[in-house]
């Protein structure tokens, strides 16, 4: 039995197990057969309510903040891992109580907090930048002209990294096998003066290795030749990758607004608040049944419920007309849009839920005013 729309309340993202547990499997591979880890980038996935079931399949998570770190440590409690462009010196005490691994984007970085991190213990590496371009959206591209991620090799030089014990090399974004060997080829060449005084390397995140044209097995094999050459322990840090396909945000049809163009079909979700990708990058998200603009006989603008003039999902033609109380389904909602939703306005936010293996449904959190109200003050 698959998802049951009619038996999940709206809006709502709703994580499916299934598909969770199948991506999970994939991952368990890769590390099996290539020898690496393969941490959580909380960034991407933060769905803390299936940490449990992640943990069976990865050793830890990797954060960007001090309360992605202390998340990590609260729910998921493996290894620890944090990056951050720059750390302040009121958290930093903190965040090495929990890290075991740091890494750090600058020189000037290592040089400031790197003996207080030695001296806690902790596992201190460097950013670079190997200078690729395999992402085509500069937004989404941490090796554009003029990016402030990572050390370039030209600024490498003449510094003491005594005490670094690994370097990162993040240049993807929901790329697919050759961009990872890409990245893997570039680190070795640019880097590999380097690499001999290292413990471990972590190629970053962008890895999708769920997606159904990722060739896993190349991956594997480049990363065995990696770790053979080098002897290093050698991470990845996917974060699409663990939630990519695993359900969709399920929305209703408020009302349909009647314009001098097409008709507005009013949701009960913003595009804005809800699904922000969509305007930013931006992209058109895929609704089951739906085609495009005139494609099918009823056509419709799809709308937000914020008074932002541009809270517009898109255009979508369907079979039969919509009216209020029509349930849509976007797609593949769960990673990288939960973690950036936000209450603009006071509009209702998603509920998120859980459709389990055994065909139940769990609701896992519902949003209330009392969450609006307690952000400001």
């Amino acid at each position: 039995m698959s998802l049951d729309i009619m038996r999940v309340p709206s809006p709502c993202y709703v994580l499916e197990e299934d598909k969770l547990v199948g991506n999970l499997k994939l991952l368990k591979r890769v590390q099996e057969q290539s020898g690496c880890k393969i941490i959580l980038a909380l960034k991407g996935y933060s769905m803390w309510s299936t940490f449990d079931l992640i943990k069976q399949y990865l050793p830890g998570c990797t954060a960007s903040s001090l309360y992605e770190l202390k998340l990590s440590d609260e729910k998921f409690g493996g290894e620890n891992h944090i990056y951050s462009a720059a750390f302040r010196d009121d958290e930093f005490d903190e965040i090495c109580s929990m890290a075991g691994h740091l890494v750090f984007n600058s020189v000037n970085q290592w040089q400031r907090f790197g003996a207080k991190a030695v001296a806690a213990g902790v596992s201190c590496g460097i950013r670079v930048n190997p200078g690729i371009a395999e992402v085509e959206t500069d937004l989404y591209n941490p090796c554009f002209s003029g990016s402030r991620l990572g050390v370039r090799p030209e600024h490498l030089h003449g510094a003491d990294l005594a005490g670094i014990e690994g370097m990162h090399a993040h240049a993807l974004c929901e790329n697919l096998a050759d961009s990872s060997v890409t990245l893997i080829d570039a680190f070795e060449a640019r880097f590999a003066d380097y690499i001999p005084a290292l413990k471990w390397v972590n190629f970053g995140g962008g890895h999708l290795i769920t997606h159904k044209d990722y060739d896993a097995d190349k991956l594997i094999r480049r990363i065995r030749e990696f770790k053979a050459k080098w002897d290093v322990e050698v991470y990845l840090e996917p974060g699409g990758a663990i939630g990519w396909r695993t359900g969709p945000l399920i929305a209703s049809v408020l009302d349909i607004v009647p314009t001098d163009g097409l008709p507005v079909a009013i949701l009960d979700i913003s595009a804005t608040a809800h699904m922000p990708d969509v305007l930013e990058m931006p992209y058109r998200p895929a609704v089951t049944g739906s085609g495009g603009a005139n494609e099918k006989p009823h056509t419709y603008r799809l709308g937000g419920t914020s008074c932002l003039a541009g809270d517009v999902i898109g255009d979508y033609s369907f079979d039969e007309p919509l009216q209020a109380g029509t349930r849509l389904i976007f797609e593949d909602m769960i990673h990288y849009t939960m973690v950036k939703t936000t209450m603009f306005n006071g509009v209702r936010h998603p509920d998120i839920g859980i459709w389990h293996s055994n065909d139940s449904f769990e609701l896992v959190r519902r949003f209330t005013y009392e969450d609006f109200r307690d952000r400001l003050s």
